[in-house]
């Protein structure tokens, strides 16, 4: 007979719906990144996993002075006790923390290959060995005398500190970063002595705001040095508002050689910035060309920075040089500021200079009281023994007695000499030796020490004002540990203003100089050849595309187009396409609306004057510099609404106006009615009853108006022989002279 299968029971099923299950999921997900991963305390300013690196090291008994242990049994026993996550994350945190050039006061003192500025690896965990700094010890200190809160480990089998004692200001001085969900945090390193100045104003003066703790915090200190070239203004914001960044540049100095040569030479990089990889950086630009004033570089560094760079001529400016690499490599560095810190441990906030320390002076005065109570609590239980001992000193024969003969003696010591538990305890543990004479007075002292001792916490827990007192005179100790004067607190950061430069000159030094002919088609496309190209009748265009207009210019030249928007764009030559090919839309270098057309394009010289005009006859004069936008989306110059549009641009030379409309009409009058502005809609040039302004061109009355045909053959006329279209501006003029080009244009063009 065969088996008969019984299905099993199916599971129970429970509906939730996705979004709430989604949502609860990841809010949990969120607040474990942000409580236990990414944010810093602002108490002690650690992550979880470099405060169980510092805690597991304690227990280790690796204070500074003891010997190395092998950073892999720290790791081991870290990952093991209280982070149970991967040993390389462990590593690394422990790694960062022993990193001279990334930590501005090292918590780990590391003995072996903990990596280098140039971004090499550390060797791996069995190779090295560390042991805990005189920063991480002031951080722990006090952790055995109920100084902080505790709680239970990952599988609640031991226990670890919420957070440090943090008698030095951590978060500052070391700095944080990280990355949680849906927040950040970015703080760079500061001055331990600076920070702890600041916070003894802070403690003086319980009210001052963040700007007024700007007199003792000047500013970020780097421990690879570097200039901060930022405003006091912009610094200032940053750290009332507790959001901001700070430009950091690379310290260098120029080395006189022979015969009048020299060479930069760079001292200091920003923070953060990989050696090695910026030096392959420079020499990448060099290959591609875009360092023309750069001849070489080369990496002389041993235990210092030391980059050599050579200018291509002696006659190079070395600040301009300098400029020139500060723009295009990270020898100028952007390093955010972003103080989202957790407040007590628990609420995540962006604070200002002054609130985040106000959180560690409070969290001074939390760990004073407690480690006050604790030290309270230890000398009442010591005065406690020490009362039994002298009662049995002054009782001896009788408690030798009593302890000889009956079987029980505790209780009956308790009874005969009104004693407590712990009193004859201790009375029924003394050694025999503890029985000279001379015991006796030194219970006596050491009780009336402990006495005195304890009236003094006493009346420090009863007065806030000797609080603050006690704390400041910690923090004095920490200040003077690492004073200005100290080889590890001596301000290794500058501040400089940055050097005022012409924007055009450095955009000249970040490009080649030579002559190019750029190319436009009449549909828009863009090309550039090299070189000045007269002979333009090879080149190909797209079908139904030709030539439009081509003219002589360098790769440093800034162009000007002018749209029939009524905006000028402007566009750097040496960003547009080379001769390869068709070249591309010039709409992909500026933001122009798809019915929009090019009037004009010319290179910008600065200093002249244009005359622009709508197609409805309107127009005014404009100074070149007020047409120079520096954004993609141009400089609304001339105001037109569609239907009507921008026609005509011309360069004002002269005295005397020529217009001429759709209508064929043509009409001159005295430039100087035509007024200079630098936006608007302008005032009439030429009136027409249908059609509009086909074109605009000024000339000096003397030298007489000159023309060109479509064939590019030149006319002229004498101002005689155009005496009967001389008028006033917004008359509507007359039939041109005998032989006027068809298309109703002047044929110029502005070079």
């Amino acid at each position: 007979m065969g088996k008969t299968l019984i299905p099993p029971e199916p599971p129970e099923v429970h509906e939730v719906p996705l979004r709430e299950a989604l949502e609860e999921r990841y809010l949990a997900y969120a607040l474990s990144t942000i409580m236990h991963r990414a944010l810093p305390d602002a108490r002690d300013g650690l992550k979880p996993v470099h405060r169980r690196i510092l805690y597991g090291m304690r227990l280790l008994r690796l204070d500074p002075g003891a010997t190395f242990k092998k950073s892999a049994k720290i790791v081991g026993d870290v990952m093991g006790g209280f982070h149970p996550h991967g040993d390389q994350s462990i590593y690394d945190a422990l790694v960062r923390l022993a990193q001279d050039f990334a930590s501005r006061y090292p918590l780990v003192d590391g003995q072996g290959n903990f990596g280098n500025i140039d971004g090499d690896n550390p060797a791996a965990y069995r190779y090295t060995e560390a042991r805990l700094t005189e920063v991480a010890r002031l951080l722990l200190d006090g952790i055995d005398e109920d100084a902080v809160d505790f709680r239970p480990n990952y599988d609640g089998t031991t226990k670890e500190p919420a957070v440090l004692p943090g008698a030095f200001p951590n978060l500052l001085a070391n700095g944080a970063q990280g990355i949680a969900v849906g927040m950040a945090t970015a703080i760079p390193p500061h001055n331990a002595a600076e920070l702890c100045d600041a916070a003894l104003h802070l403690i003086d003066k319980p009210q001052a705001k963040s700007r007024s703790l700007l007199k003792y915090v000047k500013g970020p200190d780097f421990p690879t040095g570097g200039i901060v070239v930022d405003s006091h203004e912009s610094i200032a914001e940053a750290y009332t508002t507790g959001r901001g960044a700070f430009r950091v540049r690379a310290k260098w100095k120029q080395e006189e050689g022979a015969r009048g040569t020299w060479v930069v030479v760079v001292t200091e990089i920003p923070w953060l910035v990989q050696k090695s990889r910026l030096i392959e950086r420079i020499a990448d630009l060099l290959n591609d060309k875009k360092l023309h004033m750069v001849a070489d570089i080369r990496d002389e560094s041993a235990e210092d920075v030391r980059i050599v760079i050579e200018p291509k001529s002696r006659n190079v400016d070395p600040e301009l040089m300098m400029e020139s690499l500060f723009k295009l490599t990270e020898l100028e560095s952007r390093i955010s500021l972003n103080m989202n810190v957790l407040i007590k441990g628990r609420v995540p906030k962006v604070v200002g200079l002054a609130e985040v320390l106000r959180e560690w002076v409070d969290h001074r005065r939390e760990v004073l009281i407690r480690r006050s109570r604790f030290r309270e609590g230890q000398i009442e239980s010591r005065l406690e023994v020490l009362g039994g001992y002298l009662i049995a000193y002054l009782n001896l024969d009788k408690v030798i007695k009593i302890i000889r003969t009956e079987d029980e003696p505790k209780p009956m010591l308790i009874k005969t000499f009104k004693l407590t538990e712990v009193q004859a305890d201790a009375i029924l543990n003394m050694r025999l030796r503890s029985l000279r004479k001379l015991e006796e007075m030194e219970i006596r002292t050491e009780d009336k020490d402990l006495r005195t001792e304890l009236k003094g916490i006493k009346a420090l827990l009863a007065s806030e004002t000797e609080q603050w007192k006690r704390v400041a005179e910690e923090i004095k100790k920490v200040r003077d540990t690492f004073g200005p004067k100290t080889p590890l607190g001596k301000r290794r950061t500058q501040f400089a203003d940055a050097p005022e430069h012409d924007l055009a000159a450095i955009e000249e030094a970040l490009v080649e100089r030579e002559p190019i002919t750029v190319v436009v088609s009449e549909k828009g496309w863009v090309r550039t050849l090299k070189g000045q190209v007269a002979d333009l009748s090879g080149l190909a265009f797209k079908t139904d595309d030709k030539l439009g207009f081509a003219f002589f210019a360098e790769t440093t030249s800034k162009l000007l187009l002018f749209s029939t928007n009524g905006k000028f764009y402007t566009l750097d030559a040496s960003k547009l396409p080379g001769g390869r090919g068709h070249g591309e839309p010039i709409r992909l270098f500026i933001d122009m609306e798809q019915d929009a057309d090019i009037v004009s394009l010319f290179v910008n010289k600065g200093g002249r004057k244009f005359l622009v005009a709508s197609r409805d006859g309107q127009g005014f004069i404009v100074n070149e510099d007020d047409c120079v936008g520096n954004t993609r989306k141009g400089k609304q110059v001339l105001n037109v609404t569609p239907p009507n549009e921008a026609r005509a641009v011309t360069l004002v030379s002269g005295d005397t106006v020529a217009a001429i409309g759709e209508n064929r009409k043509m009409i001159l009058f005295p430039l100087d009615q035509v007024p200079e502005m630098a936006r608007g809609r302008g005032v009439r040039l030429q009136k027409y009853k249908d059609g509009g302004l086909s074109d605009i061109a000024t000339f000096a009355a003397s030298d007489g108006l000159t023309w060109r045909d479509s064939a590019g053959r030149e006319f002229s006329a004498t101002i005689k022989e155009l005496a009967e279209w001389r008028g006033n501006r917004a008359d509507a003029g007359r039939l041109p002279p005998k032989g006027f080009p068809k298309s109703n244009r002047f044929g110029r063009v502005i070079d």
